[in-house]
């Protein structure tokens, strides 16, 4: 195991490393122009795991000579950068989601082959001869990066269909935590009173407790909150019924698409997205001192949503209808609780006219 050996191999190593790079940013800056099925990702993947296990195998027993190194050096770089062309085919026609998809499993194919390449040269040579233990670990890294390639979406309806499950989840969770809400007892002052000697007694931290926090609301909050359950109770199952539609689509893509299919369901994506963050909006002004103007301006924009929804989806040539019945009773309870919150408004300024007149 020689310097000049040694050198060589490192030489040989940043060379495929370099080209590689250049490679993708080549890519980068070229559109493709004949379409790839991520089935031939998918297995190109497979064909670098077993590179990689080959890589792994040379390290079991004695160290492998120089040329026997730089020739598997060569032979995986040969595979991934064929795995980076196939994939750079795989993005015809894909919009924004289902790229950041495939960009995201490539880029961690790519970085997981670059450690376990840099890892292989530089055991050799190496004084530590437990050094080589570690490659199982590097090997097993390129597998699960393209073991991971059949988890990807291989169209763009599956893309946004998953996008907006993830939305669907996140309104669960505002709606999951709305319904522990719960109001404040009518026996608080006297048992605070009743509390006081052992307050005072304990420590700082043993009086976060819920009450200190402000949690339990008013009869009145309460009231706001179970609305507003209903509003996103509702707004889940429109999102779940809006999934169903787009993946009711899938026979309607197709490769040749002129892009304003894909361009659609972007759109309702963003929408949906949108949708999502006006409905933790709501949820986080829930709690007291609850903001009723931002929760208003929130159902506006929430409702003013689905109608973009809705308009969007007529475009598409499919039924709709389970979705147009899901979003005509978001509409119901979006317009129920806005007009709470305006008699309840209107309510609250008159009361202080009055106490304003009295004094």
């Amino acid at each position: 195991m020689g310097k000049a050996e040694e050198e060589q191999l490192n030489q040989a190593l940043t060379a495929h490393l370099n080209t590689i790079h250049e490679t993708l940013q080549v890519l980068d800056q070229t559109p493709s122009l004949e379409k790839v099925t991520w089935t031939q990702v998918i297995l190109i993947g497979e064909q670098l795991s077993k590179e990689a296990t080959i890589a792994g195998m040379l390290w079991n027993g004695k160290a492998p000579e120089a040329k026997e190194l730089e020739e598997n050096i060569t032979s995986y770089f040969n595979v991934l950068q064929g795995f980076l062309l196939l994939s750079h085919g795989s993005t015809v026609g894909a919009g924004p989601t289902l790229s950041s998809s495939i960009h995201e499993s490539v880029t961690q194919v790519v970085d997981c082959s670059f450690r376990l390449m840099k890892e292989s040269v530089s055991l050799y040579g190496s004084l530590n001869k437990d050094k080589k233990q570690s490659m199982p670990q590097f090997v097993g890294a390129v597998w699960e990066a393209c073991s991971a390639l059949k988890k990807v979406p291989a169209t763009n309806v599956i893309a946004i269909g998953r996008a907006m499950t993830q939305v669907a989840v996140s309104v669960k969770d505002v709606l999951r935590e709305i319904k522990e809400l719960k109001p404040a007892s009518s026996d608080l002052g006297d048992e605070a009173s009743d509390d006081a000697p052992t307050r005072a007694e304990s420590g700082p931290e043993d009086d976060l407790n819920e009450v200190d926090l402000g949690s339990d609301l008013s009869p009145e909050e309460m009231k706001v909150a179970q609305l507003a359950q209903g509003v996103v109770s509702e707004t889940v199952v429109t999102i779940k019924e809006l999934i169903r539609m787009i993946t009711g689509l899938l026979k309607l893509e197709t490769p040749d698409d002129n892009g304003k299919f894909v361009d659609s369901l972007e759109k309702l994506l963003k929408i949906c997205q949108g949708m999502g963050v006006e409905i933790d909006e709501i949820g986080a002004c829930l709690y007291p001192p609850q903001e009723i103007s931002a929760i208003t301006l929130a159902l506006e924009k929430t409702s003013s949503s689905i109608n973009e929804i809705q308009q969007e989806v007529e475009s598409f040539q499919t039924s709709s209808k389970p979705f147009v019945d899901a979003s005509s009773g978001l509409r119901t309870v979006l317009k129920q609780m806005e007009s709470e919150l305006i008699a309840t408004a209107q309510e609250l300024a008159s009361k202080m006219q009055n106490v304003a007149v009295i004094n």
